[in-house]
């Protein structure tokens, strides 16, 4: 079956749900999806921390939101690989939110003789189908760190073809660390 849409979660007002237990018996929830997101700091680490890297871009979300860990990853891909091909080893990018929030589904069918095969809202907790962070107004997604102000504008470029991967408006804000 089809993943369902991310309209469906993304702008709903939500508390987030984590609970998991130690017995099997006890847990509402049986098995937590997996993390999709493979790394969360790419890049070179060392030329960050030692000041080497002073211009920085991150990337906010100006609403209250949640994103899919597939969102995230899709976007980590594409950036991961264009800065790389791009300023090989130059750069460091770093994913800021971790995905909790487990999301549910109580799947309904649909068609012809359908409501005799499903329990309608008796039991509607749901199965899990995802994870996602819960990110609030101004909170970042995404921080890359160049070297100079010509690769600004490149990565600023590339943050424009992100955004259709996400659910939400963004915004890159600019600093240079002294």
């Amino acid at each position: 079956m089809a993943m369902r849409r991310s309209s469906s979660y993304s702008k709903k007002h939500v508390v987030p749900y984590t609970r998991t237990s130690k017995r099997k018996e006890k847990a509402y929830i049986k098995a937590v999806p997996p993390s999709m997101i493979v790394k969360f700091r790419m890049g070179n680490l060392e030329a960050y921390e030692s000041g080497k890297l002073p211009h920085i871009i991150t990337l906010i979300t100006p609403e209250n939101v949640q994103i899919r860990q597939n969102a995230i990853e899709a976007c980590r891909q594409f950036l991961h690989k264009k800065l790389d091909t791009k300023f090989n080893g130059q750069y460091y990018f770093k994913i800021i939110p971790f995905a909790h929030h487990v999301q549910r589904e109580n799947k309904m069918l649909a068609g012809a003789g359908a409501d005799r095969m499903q329990t309608g809202m008796q039991l509607s907790f749901g199965k899990t189908i995802a994870k996602a962070a819960i990110l609030k107004k101004n909170e970042g997604i995404m921080l890359i760190a160049v070297a100079n102000p010509k690769m600004v504008s490149f990565v600023r470029e590339i943050l424009k073809q992100i955004r259709a991967k996400l659910p939400c408006k963004t915004k890159a804000l600019y600093e240079v660390r002294k």
